[in-house]
C-alpha cells in the first residue's frame, strides 16, 4: 500500500475513523464519518484529502487501522469517531494508545469541558488524543463523540449569543500542533473556528 501523494506541499491528509460494530454490520448507516468531513470542509481554507474507514468495536483492528492510515499511507491528522464511553465494547482509546508514542492529555481534558457545558455524563468519556511517530512521519491522533452535534461543538466550542467564543474547541490547537510534529501548514475559516499560534509562528501572506 503506497503513501498517499501531496498535491503541494502544504495539502492536508486527513484519516476518518468511525469504530461502531452496529455501522460497521450495516444496522444503521454511519454518521460520523460524513460529518467530521462536512465539518473540515467548511473550517479549513484548503480542502484536504481524506482516508475513511469504517471499523467494528475490536481493539486490534482499530489499532492495526490507526497504524495504516498513519504510517503506510501518511495521514497527518486522525480522526476517531464512537468508541469512548464505560461500555464494555468502548475500546477506541485503549487502541488509540496502543499505537501512541506520545500522549496529548489536554486535547481530551478540553473536549469534556466543552461537553460538559451541555450534559454531566461527559464525564464518561474517555477520549484521548496522542502522536504517532516514525523516523519519517508524525501524526496527530484525536478520539471524537459519535454524535454529528457532538462533534462540531467539540472541534468548534461554543459562543455566547453575540457570537464571541467562550470556551474554545479543540482544533483551535490543531493546525500549530502539526507546525511543531513537521506537518502542513493549515489555516481555518476564522467564521467557524480561530486557529491559534504564536505570533513568530504566523506566516506573511502570499506577496506580503
Amino acid at each position: 500500500m503506497e503513501r498517499l501523494q501531496r498535491r503541494q506541499a502544504d495539502d492536508l491528509i486527513v484519516g476518518l475513523v468511525s469504530v461502531s460494530d452496529r455501522a460497521f454490520s450495516g444496522q444503521y448507516v454511519d454518521e460520523g464519518i460524513p460529518a467530521l468531513r462536512t465539518w473540515l470542509e467548511s473550517a479549513l481554507v484548503q480542502t484536504p484529502q481524506f482516508v475513511s474507514r469504517l471499523v467494528p468495536d475490536e481493539r486490534e483492528t482499530v489499532s492495526r487501522t490507526l497504524v495504516e492510515l498513519v504510517d503506510m499511507l501518511g495521514c497527518d491528522l486522525v480522526f476517531t469517531t464512537g468508541g469512548t464511553g464505560p461500555a464494555r465494547r468502548d475500546i477506541t482509546p485503549e487502541a488509540t494508545l496502543d499505537v501512541a508514542t506520545r500522549e496529548m492529555p489536554g486535547f481530551g481534558e478540553q473536549m469534556r469541558q466543552v461537553s460538559l457545558a451541555f450534559v454531566p455524563t461527559a464525564i464518561l468519556s474517555r477520549q484521548v488524543a496522542v502522536l504517532r511517530e516514525t523516523p519519517d512521519h508524525a501524526a496527530l491522533i484525536i478520539n471524537l463523540p459519535g454524535q454529528p452535534k457532538a462533534i462540531r461543538e467539540t472541534l468548534e466550542g461554543l459562543r455566547d449569543e453575540s457570537g464571541k467564543v467562550v470556551v474554545n474547541g479543540v482544533f483551535a490547537a490543531v493546525p500549530y500542533c502539526l507546525d511543531l510534529i513537521g506537518g502542513p501548514y493549515i489555516e481555518t475559516r476564522e467564521e467557524v473556528v480561530k486557529a491559534f499560534r504564536p505570533k513568530n509562528a504566523l506566516r506573511r501572506p502570499a506577496g506580503a
